[in-house]
């Protein structure tokens, strides 16, 4: 009987390509009108949503061991810090995450991911570090050619126990997310499929002194209410190269 916690991908003898950590993240989610997401998702894709409300995610963390099966890490390109804006979408029935930007503090990382994987990496000038009770302080100022600027600056701590999330929780369904989704400019919908153990949450706080990184979406979080705040330690995971699903 297959292993219920194996990808679909490894069940059929494909195996993971690439492995990472992710240490150190903040889940911080603003509710957000579907018809302001809609628009930006390919066709073939559904925003998916939580009790009819549609969710924008804003996810500062670190990388580290980022290196091919069979093959060491490399200093220089597998530690950095990385910042993403996301939503959540499905394609024939699989949940998963769509990356809006992805910020990223490695320019071999930016244009590896962005040519393998299809996804909108972005360079940055990032920094993540320790600081006091436990705390985590980041910025990320995007230096990309040619794109729109996109700043972050914030500190961000744990708060209170280890818990894993139920079933069926917004919590849950916010994180326990084993596939992205990406589009090329020829049209095609990607699917990657990622392996790791359930998320280690922990409740957060967080204090954001700036952050536009959600402005190419004419949206801006200062606009609405406190987020929904989630943290992370680290977990360890294995990702699969990314297979054709659909066409726009």
């Amino acid at each position: 009987m297959a292993n219920p916690g194996m990808t679909p991908r490894e069940r059929a003898g494909c195996p993971w390509v690439l492995a990472m950590g992710w240490h150190d993240l903040l889940f911080a989610h603003w509710r957000v009108p579907r018809e302001i997401l809609r628009p930006w998702l390919p066709a073939p894709l559904e925003l998916d949503t939580y009790e009819g409300q549609a969710w924008l995610g804003v996810v500062p963390f670190r990388m580290s061991g980022v290196r091919l099966r069979w093959m060491p890490p490399l200093p220089p390109i597998s530690i950095f810090p990385e910042l993403n804006v996301r939503t959540y979408v499905t394609h024939g029935g699989r949940p998963g995450v769509w990356f809006f930007s992805l910020d990223a503090a490695s320019r071999v990382a930016v244009r590896l991911a962005r040519a393998t994987f299809h996804l909108p990496y972005f360079d940055a000038r990032m920094t993540c570090r320790s600081a006091a009770n436990h705390g985590i302080e980041y910025t990320s100022q995007r230096t990309h050619r040619g794109m729109v600027g996109a700043r972050m600056e914030a500190f961000y701590r744990p708060m209170g126990p280890v818990f894993q999330s139920e079933p069926g929780s917004l919590e849950h369904w916010m994180t326990e997310r084993y596939c992205l989704y990406s589009a090329d400019g020829r049209g095609r919908i990607f699917r990657g499929d990622v392996e790791h153990e359930p998320w280690p949450l922990q409740r957060a706080e967080a204090s954001f002194g700036h952050c536009d990184m959600t402005r190419m979406l004419e949206w801006e979080p200062a606009r609405v209410d406190n987020p929904h705040l989630l943290f992370a330690r680290r977990v360890e995971v294995r990702a699969w190269w990314p297979e054709i699903v659909a066409h726009t």
